[in-house]
């Protein structure tokens, strides 16, 4: 995957590989030492009633493992 930077994810639609819009991009949680990204933050639609078996955080988004993006174009694509 070509190298993108992180200013240029921040608000980016989130899809499902079955085509489920899921949110858009709020974070992405690292480890500072190491510099390895953990999970994605998504902030659900706000209309959705789409069920999603991720952890969700203090705030209500959900925390999506790094590991489970399969493609960022248009949208962040994710293995559901």
């Amino acid at each position: 995957m070509a190298d993108i930077l992180a200013e240029n994810l921040s608000g980016k639609a989130v899809m499902g590989s079955d085509g489920t819009e899921l949110g858009r991009l709020y974070n992405i949680s690292m480890d500072l030492k190491s510099g390895k990204l953990h999970d994605l933050l998504v902030e659900p639609l706000e209309d959705s009633d789409v069920q999603l078996d991720f952890p969700m955080d203090d705030e209500g988004h959900f925390r999506i493992p790094v590991g489970r993006v399969q493609a960022v174009k248009d949208y962040i694509v994710i293995e559901r």
